[in-house]
């Protein structure tokens, strides 16, 4: 990268990537819990690049904290990536509508957190880039049908594959059918990554 940036870490065991990050040409400020992380954002927002939030936490949890960053005008737009001990896809999707730019599931091996990182924090600089000059999000090469994006929206809500069938009066087969359709056009191999991805696109 060609200049070092600013990490926060919010985590109440951050030995191991406090001293791992600045290796990798990260410079890295950590506090233990939602509250401190809110008290030194509101003093020094701008020198932070992105914030690593960890879910489990004493006095605040990270999903209380990413809410609180994404109601403040001040801090929304800073990227966020939530570290969770917790792999299900309902948790992680209401994460994403809560606003976290990706998350990562422990235990991690360090080089697959580094890519996420760096993706975030390109992302981000793309779509500073997009908003200076107006254009709009990449979309997919095989655009998702009026139903797939509805399907996919349902998703987004936290439903559950029998639960779609329900809603939409088709078979759960179907459901299964159409998902698979939005993995292989959005590229992705999970409900939580289509997602993501969808909302990134401003699908």
């Amino acid at each position: 990268m060609s200049e070092l940036k600013n990490i926060l870490l919010v985590d109440d065991n951050p030995k191991y990537l406090n001293d791992a990050l600045p290796f990798y040409g990260y410079n890295v400020t950590s506090v233990t819990d939602g509250v401190q992380a809110l008290r030194y954002l509101k003093k020094n927002s701008e020198s932070v690049d992105l914030i690593l939030l960890d879910v489990m936490m004493p006095n605040m949890n990270g999903w209380e904290t990413l809410k609180s960053i994404r109601q403040d005008n001040t801090l929304k737009h800073k990227p966020v990536i939530m570290i969770t001990a917790v792999n299900e896809d309902q948790k992680m999707i209401s994460g994403l509508r809560n606003g976290a730019d990706d998350y990562i599931v422990k235990p991690f091996i360090l080089p697959n957190l580094l890519a996420r990182i760096e993706a975030v924090l390109r992302r981000c600089s793309w779509n500073s880039s997009k908003q200076s000059s107006n254009t709009t999000a990449e979309q997919p090469e095989t655009p998702l049908t009026a139903r797939e994006k509805e399907i996919l929206r349902l998703v987004a809500q936290g439903a559950s594959n029998k639960e779609i069938a329900d809603t939409l009066v088709v078979k759960e087969v179907t459901v299964k059918t159409h998902l698979n359709s939005v993995f292989k056009k959005l590229n992705v191999s999970s409900r939580t990554q289509a997602v993501l991805k969808a909302m990134q696109m401003d699908l």
